[in-house]
């Protein structure tokens, strides 16, 4: 799974990279070395103006979005904290992502994530769980591929009240490869450039085109180093939980 990840870029460097023509400078979100589930993350999405026809151009926005992906059926918001992630295999077929990965994918812009790895001290014989922090080698930002939904708050009466409508996504899953692989069973999966436009497009619905979009990244590509246990706790945030700490003397 992917429970926890960094996005320190900012709006200006996403929306160049990405080649977004639209987003608002009042939804600038801080840097964070320690993204959780239920924190507002940025994401980038391709969607049609209000009002205009089915087949009308998509515009591309950096929008923040509530990570954890609540469905347009669900009677509260609290089913948002269990859909983080979607698995790649099965994706297409869940009742909660199903619809979304037809009409409404996203790219969730990270420049790493932390997986746990489950050690045996060989001093004291306890099991615990060091992190490790998993990034590009090069430093380029990930493109974490993901899906968003809308759900309606039936508490408020206007549908034109911004405050009535709640956005939230999840980022998808494969099989870890590479440096993660080494670390932990699954990680998310990042989309290559050449990907971006075809997943990013609202009109393109074929649920078979999308998931040959959908392919384990390459090895070779990813570092992975084991930080401090702070990131465990979500009032932690700051550059230095990406320091370096010794590797852990263990057993698995």
């Amino acid at each position: 799974m992917c429970g926890r990840y960094t996005s320190t870029r900012s709006p200006e460097d996403l929306a160049q990279l990405f080649q977004v023509s639209e987003w608002h400078p009042e939804e600038t979100l801080a840097p964070s070395w320690n993204v959780a589930p239920t924190d507002e993350v940025y994401a980038v999405l391709e969607r049609t103006p209000r009002g205009a026809e089915q087949d009308a151009p998509a515009r591309r926005w950096l929008r923040p979005l509530r990570w954890g992906l609540v469905p347009s059926w669900a009677k509260d918001v609290k089913i948002g904290a269990r859909l983080i992630n979607a698995r790649v295999e099965t994706v297409h077929e869940k009742p909660a992502f199903r619809r979304a990965f037809v009409k409404r994918r996203c790219l969730l812009p990270a420049d790493g994530f932390y997986e746990w790895d489950e050690v045996k001290d060989n001093k004291s014989g306890k099991v615990r769980k060091q992190p490790y922090y998993i990034h590009p080698e090069d430093g380029q930002v990930m493109a974490l591929a993901g899906l968003y939904e809308y759900w309606r708050d039936p508490e408020i009466k206007d549908d034109d009240d911004p405050a009535a409508w709640l956005m939230t996504c999840t980022i998808i899953t494969t099989e870890a490869t590479d440096a993660a692989g080494r670390i932990h069973p699954r990680m998310p999966l990042a989309l290559t450039p050449d990907h971006y436009d075809a997943w990013l497009d609202p009109h393109h619905r074929s649920t078979d085109d999308l998931r040959t979009l959908l392919t384990p990244p390459a090895g070779g590509h990813l570092d992975a180093r084991p930080v401090s246990p702070a990131v465990n706790s979500v009032r932690n945030n700051g550059p230095q939980l990406l320091d370096e700490v010794p590797a852990p003397d263990h057993e698995k």
